[in-house]
């Protein structure tokens, strides 16, 4: 069996930090292992409406924002197909066709668009596209025969549910449908990457995000206002690791090499660890040092995204050609299924046959 991978990413704007460390690092190294036959990378235009019906400029207008991301965290056209949703009619057939596999109350219960629905306010005003969501989600990625989907820990409930409707599908018409496995995020740290200000998850909607695309200055004056221990003081008071974000991104994005070359005070983490939890160690001096961390990671992205903006219509050939070819893959996958569920009428010449041979024969 081929080894496939379908990922993406909703354009409602830059993207931002928690990506990176969540999918888009870990993508780049799956994209380079040279393991997988074909790698699809989706900007979710059309599920991006589902929330966005009243704007899609500013879908419109962030489907570059998304592409030029992409492309300067190390993404290549030449390895991993790059797609946009909306240009691949077949996704919305499918979806259509396992909405009849799965209930209301089965939607209801699934705990990503709980939150979801919670965090945008939609209560009893939900479009019915954005509850259908991972209807959408199971036709994008059984769309490609996907056997892995990267994905963070907040669409793990998703995932499961493609896993549903691929047994339902194939327990009703046959066995048409793969069913993918999960990858999540090898750094524990990179599961849920907390927004500056503490709060549970990086999002645009809290302005709590360090965009991959932030200029130099404002990654500093981010890290800088970053939320610590509220009751870490003075610099001599004892200092609480969990639920500072500060030491999640150094867990994250810290590497050993890093002391020698910016904290040569310290051994590892472990000991700048250690010394902020006993006292002595102020918050200043760890966030500098995370400055400096995340400055060494985002500058050659940030200087590859400059070379990118200078031919933005060559961006746009990137998606078209992507799109083109995800179309002929999605239209193969969409015979298949229409074949299983006996709806290939034209295609069907024994059907054909069958029927003029009853009608003759009366």
């Amino acid at each position: 069996m081929a080894k496939i991978i379908l990922t993406g990413d909703r354009p409602t704007g830059r993207l931002h930090l928690g990506h990176y460390v969540g999918s888009l690092k870990r993508r780049v190294d799956l994209q380079n292992s040279g393991e997988f036959d074909d790698i699809f990378i989706m900007i979710a235009d059309a599920q991006a409406l589902t929330d966005n019906a009243d704007n899609p400029e500013k879908v419109r207008q962030n489907i570059i924002e998304v592409a030029l991301d992409y492309l300067s965290v190390g993404l290549d056209p030449a390895k991993s197909t790059l797609f946009i949703q909306s240009q691949l009619p077949q996704l919305c057939e499918l979806s259509f066709y396992y909405m009849n596999l799965v209930t209301v109350s089965r939607l209801q219960r699934n705990p990503t668009v709980k939150s979801e629905i919670q965090m945008r306010n939609f209560e009893a005003s939900i479009p019915v596209g954005f509850f259908t969501y991972p209807i959408s989600q199971a036709a994008d990625i059984t769309a490609f025969m996907a056997t892995i989907v990267p994905v963070g820990e907040d669409q793990l409930p998703m995932l499961e549910q493609t896993k549903e409707i691929v047994r339902k599908f194939n327990q009703v018409y046959g066995d048409t449908l793969i069913e993918p496995d999960i990858l999540l995020p090898d750094n524990k740290a990179c599961l849920r990457l907390p927004g500056t200000d503490g709060k549970a998850k990086m999002s645009k909607s809290l302005g709590n995000c360090i965009y991959l695309s932030d200029s130099e200055e404002d990654v500093r004056k981010k890290v800088m206002s970053m939320y610590t221990d509220p009751d870490h003081i003075r610099v001599q008071d004892p200092g609480r690791i969990e639920g500072n974000c500060v030491f999640t991104y150094l867990d994250a994005f810290c590497k050993p090499e890093h002391f020698e070359k910016y904290l040569p005070d310290y051994e590892n983490l472990d000991a700048l660890k250690e010394h902020y939890k006993r006292g002595g160690l102020g918050d200043v001096k760890v966030k500098k040092f995370l400055n400096a961390v995340l400055q060494e990671e985002l500058a050659p992205i940030r200087a590859r995204r400059k070379e990118l903006e200078k031919d933005i219509p060559a961006v746009y050939r990137i998606l078209k050609e992507g799109s083109e070819k995800a179309y002929a893959v999605a239209e193969g996958t969409l015979r298949k299924v229409k074949e299983a569920m006996k709806i290939n009428y034209f295609d069907d010449a024994e059907l054909i046959a069958e029927q003029a041979k009853k009608y003759q024969e009366q």
